[in-house]
C-alpha cells in the first residue's frame, strides 16, 4: 500500500499545563500529512480548490497510544484508503521520530464538494491521482 511520510517537531504552543501535546492537535498533524501526500503526488491542495473542488472533513478518527510532547519530532505516515467509492479516505499513523513507536492513529473522510457546496463525485484528476496511488502500490 502506498504511504507517504512527513515530519513535525511539536511546539510549545502544542502542548497543555501537563507537557503532553494537546489532544486537538493530532487532527491538524492528520491534515498536515494529508496536504505533504498530495503535494509528493504533484497536485498541492491549493489546485485541487483551483479545480473547484473542496474537500471537507465529514468524519474523524484517532485513537491515542503514547503522548507526544514538547519538541518530540513525530513521523506522520499517511496512506489513501482506495476502496471508498464516494469520496476520499485518509489513514494516518503518528510515529515517535525512531519510526516505531506509535503516538496515534486515525483516519478521516472527505466528500468532494464543488464551489456551490454540493456534494459530488470525485473529478478525473482526483480518479488519476488515486490510479497512480494504486500504481505505485501495486494495489488492485
Amino acid at each position: 500500500m502506498f504511504s507517504h511520510r512527513t515530519t513535525y517537531r511539536v511546539i510549545y504552543g502544542d502542548t497543555d499545563n501537563m507537557g503532553q501535546a494537546y489532544y486537538g492537535n493530532y487532527f491538524r498533524w492528520f491534515e498536515i500529512g494529508r496536504s505533504e501526500m498530495f503535494r509528493h503526488l504533484g497536485l498541492p491542495y491549493k489546485a485541487v480548490e483551483d479545480n473547484g473542488i473542496f474537500l471537507p472533513v465529514a468524519e474523524s478518527h484517532c485513537k491515542y497510544a503514547t503522548p507526544a510532547k514538547y519538541d518530540d519530532i513525530l513521523v506522520i505516515e499517511t496512506s489513501l484508503d482506495t476502496k471508498l467509492k464516494a469520496g476520499i479516505k485518509f489513514d494516518y499513523k503518528i510515529y515517535q521520530e525512531d519510526g516505531t513507536t506509535l503516538v496515534a492513529r486515525g483516519y478521516t473522510k472527505h466528500p468532494c464538494v464543488n464551489r456551490d457546496g454540493k456534494v459530488v463525485r470525485p473529478p478525473k484528476f482526483l480518479k488519476e491521482i488515486i490510479a497512480k496511488i494504486i500504481g505505485e502500490s501495486g494495489v488492485t
